[in-house]
């Protein structure tokens, strides 16, 4: 029940979003419908510029008491949405997975197991 609930909201948010009327004078996107579930009304300020307070899929499904918020909402984008979920909880452990079976350790000593460029003098020119 909960699920065709959020189903029902999210379709109706990317109707807000994608059917909005933009004022370009004042920079703002205003709803052109009602949408009682979103608790937004036709001519509501839904996205401004300056000092305005955006809509929140999370607040609107917390309005709605839907429970577990978190299995319907994904990552915030300002702390980098799904692109550094997937950096930082998935591929990690497949790199981990591939050094653990090639155990590789670097040499003790770097600077002196290789070549080094201009005889080790740098970009001092003698």
């Amino acid at each position: 029940m909960q699920k065709e609930m959020v189903e029902n909201l999210k379709v109706q948010w990317k109707s807000l979003w994608t059917t909005r009327v933009d004022d370009h004078v004042r920079a703002e996107g205003i709803a052109n419908q009602d949408y009682s579930m979103l608790f937004v009304e036709k001519g509501t300020v839904i996205h401004a510029t300056r000092k305005f307070k955006a809509l929140s899929f999370k607040e609107i499904l917390e309005q709605n008491k839907v429970q577990n918020l978190q299995r319907f909402i994904p990552p915030s984008p300002q702390v980098g949405g799904w692109a550094k979920f997937v950096k930082t909880q998935i591929t990690i452990t497949s790199k981990k997975r591939v050094l653990d079976r090639h155990s590789y350790e670097p040499p003790a000593n770097n600077d002196q197991s290789r070549q080094q460029k201009k005889g080790g003098r740098g970009w001092l020119h003698k």
